[in-house]
């Protein structure tokens, strides 16, 4: 009587027989036995076909979410990017503070009063401009018109009629009166704004004081999950950004004080009202408001010099687009070449193309960004030795001179003989 097989021993044959099905066995024309592997279903995807089919989509899915979550975050980056610039930039004079005893949070706290003490000098330097001048307009402004119209039909003959225009600002129905009417509808709305932008602020400063005074523990903390190769590059990276981000903010103070003086004695020549607080103006927006800083910094004078003066206004726009092009392509790039040890040409193109990039935070952390990737490249790269070459004088022999008067001795006809008499060329 036969005896029946448990069931796993009836499906050893059958996957035997599924896993030899996959080779072919044949004895060439040599003797050699040559095995050919065969898919027991030819219409089946591979695996590795599967799995990159996988990986793209779980790619895309991450992206997807990486870019709604940058999107819905974006202000919060923003905040924390311009906190460890200020915090890098605030490193080195805390520091200084710290080695001579004092205790890291009152040595930060210090320094930031002080930069918040900057900070609202130049807003109450600018709001007493404005404020004068808004009080004068609203006090006098039939004079100030006329001043406007004479000044306009003198010099570009226009003929507007200075009664009819004072009719159409003090008319109660005017568009005067319509436009102040509409902006006394949007103050909430204005002040809802003002009152974001100083949040961000005070929350901007707060995550810099915690980033520059617990700066030690949170370099410890990143290194204590690295091995001691990455602990040196982190820190000698950290270093050197806090470095070119000082001299970044050296450089700016610097032009922005030559800015003052030079724009305050300019106006003070010009006999316009408020030179010095406009020269504070001009300085300061000219060099922390990265890409349109120079052009609104230009707006403030040039308003205070038509209510005023409106003769003076075309000099003064002169002389500020005159300075604005000594500075960018004379003053600046020579400055930061010192400070920030960086070509003039790669600070103009850091700038332009920090602002596309990333708008006008990449336009003001262009500079300390490629200062540093500057720094690292000299630093990690190999330097070799240059050949001798004419391609490669930075200052040509004057005694290997093959040119006389910029033009090649090719093309002269004639030439002085050793004996001091011309001779032909050929």
């Amino acid at each position: 009587m036969a005896t029946k097989q448990p069931a796993r021993a009836r499906k050893a044959p059958a996957k035997a027989a599924k896993r030899t099905s996959r080779a072919k066995a044949s004895v060439g024309d040599s003797g050699i036995v040559e095995v050919e592997l065969l898919s027991a279903h030819p219409d089946e995807i591979p695996p590795w076909v599967r799995k990159a089919i996988a990986l793209f989509f779980y790619w895309v899915v991450g992206l997807l979410i990486t870019y709604w979550v940058v999107g819905k975050a974006q202000t919060l980056i923003v905040m924390v990017v311009i906190a460890l610039f200020l915090s890098l930039a605030m490193e080195p004079p805390v520091n200084a503070l710290a080695q001579r005893g004092w205790r890291r949070g009152l040595a930060t706290g210090f320094v930031m009063l002080v930069v918040l003490g900057l900070i609202i000098a130049f807003l109450a330097a600018l709001g007493s401009v404005v404020v004068d001048q808004a009080s004068a307009i609203l006090n006098d402004a039939p004079r100030y018109v006329r001043n406007i119209v004479r000044f306009l039909n003198d010099d570009f003959g226009l003929g507007i009629d200075a009664k009819k225009l004072i009719r159409e600002v003090q008319d109660p129905h005017g568009a005067v009166k319509r436009f102040a009417d509409d902006l006394t509808g949007s103050a909430p709305d204005i002040a809802l704004g003002i009152a974001s932008a100083l949040l961000q602020i005070v929350t901007t400063f707060i995550f810099a004081f915690f980033l520059t005074a617990d700066g030690p523990k949170l370099r410890r903390t990143i290194c204590s999950r690295l091995p001691r190769v990455r602990q040196e590059f982190v820190l000698e990276v950290w270093e050197l950004a806090s470095q070119k981000t000082g001299a970044y903010l050296y450089s700016r103070v610097i032009l922005a004080a030559t800015s003052t003086a030079v724009t305050w004695l300019a106006l003070t020549v010009l006999d316009v009202q408020s030179a010095l607080a406009l020269a504070i103006w001009v300085g300061v927006i000219s060099q922390f408001v990265p890409t349109l800083g120079t052009y609104i910094a230009m707006v403030l004078p040039a308003l205070v010099t038509i209510v005023n003066s409106p003769e003076d206004t075309l000099p003064v726009l002169i002389f500020l687009v005159a300075y604005n092009q000594f500075e960018n392509y004379v003053l600046g790039p020579r400055i930061a070449r010192f400070t920030l040890k960086i070509h003039p040409a790669i600070t103009i193109g850091a700038v332009f193309a920090g602002g596309m990039l990333f708008g006008g935070v990449g336009a003001v952390l262009a500079l300390p960004a490629a200062a540093v990737i500057q720094g690292l490249l000299s630093t990690y790269t190999e330097k070799h030795k240059v050949i001798e070459n004419e391609l490669t004088d930075e200052e040509p022999d004057p005694t290997r001179r093959k040119h006389r008067w910029g033009v090649p001795k090719v093309f002269l006809r004639w030439r002085r003989s050793p004996s001091g008499k011309r001779a032909s060329s050929s």
